[in-house]
């Protein structure tokens, strides 16, 4: 007759191996989706997937999409651009887009 103590043992060692190699996959799959987002989705257009090209107005960083025309501000860009006390800086950015 075997010894459930050593197969209830085995069991336990088999089940903590299993956990380990999967929390072991899930980082390698966390930093593979990093990579992967890295690679193809920085500084590229959320809307069209284009590259952006980085430029400065009124001393804000922003992103043009070379694509659409599209411009991406920072989370408190817009609100930067708004205190510089300039109320035509819309109007002068997008005048200039049209000329």
């Amino acid at each position: 007759m075997t010894d459930i103590w050593k197969e209830r043992e085995k069991a336990l060692e088999n089940q903590y191996i299993y956990k380990q190699e999967q929390e072991k996959i899930e980082k390698m799959r966390k930093a593979a989706r990093e990579e992967l987002f890295r690679e193809y989705c920085l500084n590229r257009c959320p809307k069209c997937g284009e590259p952006l090209e980085p430029l400065t107005f009124r001393g804000v960083p922003l992103d043009k999409c070379l694509g659409c025309g599209g411009v991406w501000l920072g989370p408190k860009d817009l609100q930067i651009l708004a205190e510089k006390g300039h109320p035509s800086w819309f109007e002068q950015w997008f005048k200039g887009e049209a000329e």
